[in-house]
């Protein structure tokens, strides 16, 4: 992977830059020693590394604007960072870099239960945004695979989403406002509690804007009224691209399932050793939970098991407890880790038309017996937003990069069909250079001019998002 050549004056200029950032934060706040800034090197995307120059982790908004202004005046580019689980390569940083991390600010600020709203630091893991609130019977919608470790800013800069997003929406669609630091060290103001806020729309382009316009230190976000109950289906089949089918048409029936997860045969029999849920041995598995009261979850469940039956499913199970419900999704949960334990893997993201379920999956499928490599999906099927895992062997040569050919090919494939690069992990290192599959130049040409607005030296996580070669005129005359 490309990456651009360090600044030697920024690099020359470590001691005094170190020497004021120690100024302005605690002490325990900067790190510099190789030994520990080597745990900031790569995020969950670990096949690409680089260690920064330092490390700084500030407390407050009030520090994060210090940090800015001296890194602004030195010219030294700063990489945000909220848990590292970024799978795109979104917080690796460059040997000039300084890596802001979020991690100690993690405070509730603010909570309002009239109005429907919890305002927070942006390190606080998306768990415990709803840990904050259920006592009063609220929660945080958004529900990433990564929510346990997974903070607030990397859910807003990545415009995460979760298995609920079907119903509920991603970040996008429960983020009211937010603190943020422009990399001069100013600090705004963007939305707020109220919805629609007046003027331009700046909170839907900051939301997944990857770190390339501010950091966001502070959040306010939407908080529901827990419903009355949740219950799941589970289903198997015989072939993936006919569950794929059955996808479609619950959809296209007018049902709205709060979740809808897809598994194929590889990840079915890598979660049954590792999870032992109970899973069926088939091809695929559907996983649909809706919500409501018992009246209205019985119905919905009838109406879907209805349409599952027309599919011909090997299995059919309907959940008829609490702990049936944890059973069957014990599996979805742990998903990533079993097929960790098999292999290295790369996770995509790409995301297509539901009604194209059938034939990417097939495509996939083709791919992977061409490129002779294995790989599993598990996936948010009811809003297309996919997750093929393509295994490989770290420790063989060459088999990183038929990988990455492997994962380019289905995310040009998902865009041929109409759907995008990303859903939800964002562009990163990892998807930078297929910008252009979706993208035309007078496209990128008008988000690079957006960010030329916000950091016109083009300092804020430098090398990702846009192609390298799209993006060096604009960084050597910053520079």
């Amino acid at each position: 992977m490309d990456m651009p050549r360090p600044n030697p004056k920024v690099i020359a200029a470590k001691p005094e830059l170190l020497r004021r950032l120690r100024a302005v934060l605690p002490r325990d706040a900067v790190i510099s020693e190789a030994a520990e800034t080597r745990a900031y090197e790569c995020d969950a995307l670990a096949a690409y590394r680089c260690p920064p120059l330092a490390v700084v982790l500030p407390a407050s908004t009030a520090e994060v604007s210090a940090v800015l202004r001296i890194c602004h005046d030195m010219g030294v580019p700063v990489v945000p960072r909220g848990a590292g689980t970024s799978l795109a390569g979104g917080a690796m940083p460059t040997a000039d870099a300084v890596v802001l991390g979020v991690a100690r600010m993690t405070g509730v600020l603010e909570t309002d239960y009239a109005n429907r709203f919890v305002r927070v630091q942006s390190g606080r893991t998306n768990l415990s945004v709803s840990g904050a609130v259920e006592e009063a019977g609220f929660f945080y919608a958004p529900d990433p695979s990564s929510q346990l470790a997974c903070a607030i800013a990397g859910n807003i800069a990545m415009n995460s989403g979760g298995a609920h997003c079907l119903k509920y929406g991603v970040t996008t669609n429960n983020l009211l406002g937010v603190t943020m630091v422009l990399m001069d060290g100013e600090v705004v103001e963007i939305g707020g509690p109220c919805h629609d806020a007046a003027g331009l729309d700046l909170l839907g382009l900051i939301c997944g804007s990857e770190g390339q316009l501010g950091v966001v230190t502070e959040a306010t976000l939407r908080i529901l009224p827990r419903p009355e109950g949740a219950r799941p289906v589970l289903m198997g089949f015989a072939d993936s691209a006919v569950a794929g089918q059955c996808v479609s048409d619950i959809i296209r029936a007018g049902i709205l399932p709060v979740a809808i997860e897809f598994m194929d045969r590889p990840c079915i029999r890598a979660t049954e050793a590792f999870a032992g849920a109970g899973y069926p041995d088939c091809e695929a598995l559907l996983i649909v939970e809706v919500e409501g009261s018992e009246a209205e979850i019985d119905a919905q469940l009838a109406r879907i098991v209805e349409i599952a039956r027309t599919h011909d499913p090997v299995a059919l199970r309907e959940s008829g407890s609490e702990e049936e419900s944890a059973r069957i999704w014990l599996g979805r949960k742990s998903a990533f880790g079993a097929m960790g334990q098999i292999n290295d893997y790369m996770c995509l993201d790409g995301t297509i038309p539901v009604s194209q379920l059938p034939l990417v999956l097939r495509r996939i499928g083709e791919m992977s017996r061409a490129y002779g490599l294995d790989v599993g999906n598990v996936f948010h099927a009811g809003d297309g937003n996919m997750h093929p895992l393509i295994l490989f062997d770290a420790n063989k040569p060459g088999d990183l990069e038929k990988c990455e050919a492997f994962g380019a090919d289905i995310l040009r494939l998902c865009v041929e069909v109409g759907g995008c690069l990303t859903g939800e992990h964002g562009v990163g290192i990892e998807k930078r250079d297929l910008m252009g599959a979706q993208y035309g130049a007078a496209d990128l040409e008008m988000q690079m001019a957006v960010k030329d607005v916000f950091d016109p030296k083009w300092l804020l996580n430098p090398a990702k998002v846009f192609p390298l070669a799209a993006s060096a005129g604009r960084r050597e005359t910053a520079h």
